[in-house]
């Protein structure tokens, strides 16, 4: 059996239309030699309606794929937003636990350089009335120092007196006047430890405990700077 399409149908019945309008017009004697407007609007309308149900099919499955590219886009733009946001949140959670960490430590730190500066000060409030002598040893010197200072800070007292005036409590730099075993610039500051700052070695060491305690903290404080700057 043959098919016959729509399109083929509409062709012949145009042509046919055409044919009998031309017969009619001849018999007649018309002037019109050609087929009615309308009627030949109409065989057009009927071609461009003519899609073929593959070609339908085929826009159809191109849309939805579009549909599909568009979604999965989508998907993957909030995807890729949420893991973003997921690492920035890590990351800034990270950050605040060091902050609170570094916090933390800073604050037991001044914590622990407050206690040893009650503790300093406490001891140099302690039984300094040591008997006058004319002159000490070193070894003298050093006893008073470790009683005043107290033996926690004695190694950093120690350590800046060491170089600063070799435990000679009579030391004195010449260019610059500083003066004693912790070379007070200048020398006459001792006075407010002691009206004897010049020859008694435990005012000197009074003195210099409590401007380290000021100063840094404590005489590791000050210990610490000094190595940093090769003076305090």
């Amino acid at each position: 059996m043959t098919r016959i399409s729509v399109r083929g149908f509409a062709v012949a019945s145009a042509t046919a239309v055409t044919t009998v309008g031309a017969v009619v017009g001849v018999a007649s004697g018309s002037e019109q030699g050609t087929a009615d407007p309308v009627e030949a609007t109409a065989a057009d309308a009927t071609l461009l309606a003519d899609i073929p149900a593959g070609q339908q099919a085929q826009t159809a499955s191109l849309t939805q794929q579009a549909d599909n590219a568009v979604a999965a886009a989508d998907a993957a733009a909030k995807k890729a937003a949420e893991e973003a946001a997921r690492k920035q949140a890590a990351k800034d959670a990270q950050a605040k636990r060091e902050a609170a960490e570094k916090a933390a430590k800073a604050a037991e730190e001044a914590k622990k350089r407050e206690e040893a500066r009650q503790q300093a000060a406490s001891r140099s409030a302690e039984r300094t009335d040591f008997a006058v002598q004319s002159s000490y040893t070193v070894a003298e010197v050093k006893a008073m120092a470790q009683q005043i200072v107290g033996a926690g800070q004695f190694q950093c007292f120690s350590n800046i007196v060491e170089r600063e005036s070799g435990w000679n409590y009579k030391a004195q730099n010449p260019s610059s006047g500083a003066y004693g075993l912790v070379q007070a610039l200048p020398g006459s500051k001792m006075a407010s430890a002691g009206a004897d700052w010049q020859t008694n070695p435990a005012t000197q060491i009074k003195w210099g405990l409590n401007y380290m305690n000021e100063r840094y903290g404590s005489p590791c404080g000050a210990w610490d700077f000094w190595q940093a700057n090769r003076w305090y």
